[in-house]
């Protein structure tokens, strides 16, 4: 087994802290001596390196981390020992291929033989080097350049391990039609939440910024993205098929609710949830229901529930004295413009919600009994939009609705009230994972963020979902 040994002088890593130079031995048993504070065993450095910013000299001492020698709780921090030096080696390879990128646009014909084309071959020489298909190869080339070119602290954050490539090909992707002074602008603002973020909150974080950084470009670019509208299917295996549609989220949305309801008015036929949805879907669009009208009509089938679209939107967004973005259920955040199209669309509910003014979180109500009350379970599901377990993307209207301090049957004033404080929505595994296991829980109430703990003794955050992010 390979093992680290203390060898000349001390070096300061980049957190600040000493690491002793290392020097990889051939032995069958790892050193157990070493300077006081010093890890020692493979857990104490997979804790270490688990945090340390990486780097050459970190990466030399992944050795220490032998499958064999770890506990339970040492392979999770092994685990994260070895994702943020991914992460560092990615951002080492995005800087290669931002390179490989300019050297290929700047080189001359007489160089590389390619006069008689008008674009350059670093595509083909970077997919055939590592073995990626060409649309692969051109999008890591792509991303690498936006990231060397536009973005400097997001490859700042991979370099030192703090998030992972997607979040960083995320960035590029979402502002990829922005100017780069706008760019620049949604970086600034999504960057400090970055590293406590999953991918999917990384991209919620960026749609909004976007938004807010250009709204009247966002504007612009929703109308000509319109006109890309289009259905598509392909064949997969076993005689199935993809069957796909790009459209704007308000019609998304109205389309996921109205497939929602009528796959409700289905029986407890042995059907799982999915299973129901594709089949309203095909019965609404093939057989469209008996006593349904034309579009231009406004009558409903019988036996169907109502279609219900949630947009959270500022009023003074709503009214137009300006253009903060909304949050469409399910979708994330949209422009002022499609809120308002949503809020204002015939046959439009209104309900009220109070939020903090400082936090956004909404204000409590105080229900006594067991099951949750309509109002309430709204309440938590506008709050809280997707399953409480961290990068959890489930949305919340279709979760289980879980007391975080248990229900007292017996003395209802004892403790475990039903209101939002003590209410988390949770998808059907993490709801079972929390009772069945020894994973635990609490919720903030003044932040609103959700604390898991693991049985590692790892914990885990799940940031709030204010009703305007």
């Amino acid at each position: 087994m390979n093992s680290l040994r203390e060898g000349g002088s001390s070096r300061g890593d980049p957190d600040g802290g000493n690491v002793m130079q290392a020097t990889l031995l051939d032995h069958d048993e790892t050193e157990t001596t070493g300077p006081p504070g010093q890890p020692v065993t493979a857990d104490e450095w997979a804790a270490h390196l688990a945090t340390a910013t990486p780097g050459p000299q970190t990466a030399a001492m992944l050795a220490l981390l032998e499958r064999e020698q770890l506990s339970t709780t040492g392979r999770i921090d092994a685990l994260k020992a070895w994702e943020r030096h991914v992460a560092w080696i990615q951002a080492q390879q995005v800087g290669l291929l931002a390179d490989v990128e300019a050297d290929a646009l700047d080189a001359t014909p007489n160089e590389v033989g390619w006069a008689d084309y008008d674009w350059d071959f670093a595509c083909e020489d970077v997919a055939c080097a590592l073995k990626l298909s060409g649309n692969t190869a051109a999008e890591r080339l792509a991303v690498a350049t936006a990231l060397e070119g536009r973005f400097p602290t997001t490859v700042s954050l991979l370099e030192r391990g703090e998030i992972c490539y997607l979040q960083a090909k995320a960035v590029t992707e979402v502002t990829g039609t922005l100017d780069p002074e706008a760019a620049a602008r949604v970086e600034a603002m999504v960057v400090p939440k970055m590293p406590g973020q999953s991918v999917g909150q990384t991209r919620r974080s960026l749609s909004r910024a976007v938004l807010k950084a250009d709204p009247q470009g966002a504007e612009r670019r929703h109308r000509r993205r319109r006109e890309d509208r289009m259905i598509w299917h392909r064949a997969t295996e076993d005689g199935m098929a993809t069957w796909t549609a790009f459209l704007p989220t308000p019609q998304a949305a109205q389309l996921d609710a109205a497939v929602d309801a009528h796959a409700a008015t289905f029986g407890d036929d042995g059907r799982t949830l999915n299973q129901k949805r594709v089949d309203a879907l095909y019965d609404l669009v093939v057989n469209r229901p008996a006593g349904t009208e034309a579009p231009t009509g406004g009558s409903t089938p019988s036996g169907r529930s109502a279609a219900v679209v949630q947009v959270t939107v500022s009023l003074d967004t709503l009214i137009g004295v300006d253009e903060e973005p909304g949050v469409l259920k399910g979708y994330g955040p949209v422009s002022a413009t499609a809120a308002r199209e949503v809020a204002f669309a015939p046959g439009t509910v209104w309900r009220r919600l109070i939020t903090h003014p400082k936090t956004g979180l909404l204000i409590k109500t105080d229900p006594t009994t067991y099951r949750p009350t309509a109002e309430v379970e709204r309440h938590v599901i506008a709050r809280d939009g997707r399953c409480a377990f961290p990068s959890c993307q489930m949305p919340a209207h279709r979760c289980d609705l879980d007391h975080i301090q248990p229900f007292n049957h017996h003395n209802p004033a004892a403790g475990g009230a039903t209101d939002p404080e003590n209410l988390m929505p949770l998808c059907r595994r993490h709801h079972l994972l929390k009772h069945r296991t020894p994973w635990q829980t609490e919720r903030d109430t003044t932040t609103g963020e959700v604390h898991w703990r693991a049985p590692t003794g790892h914990t885990y955050t799940n940031p709030p979902h204010t009703p305007t992010t």
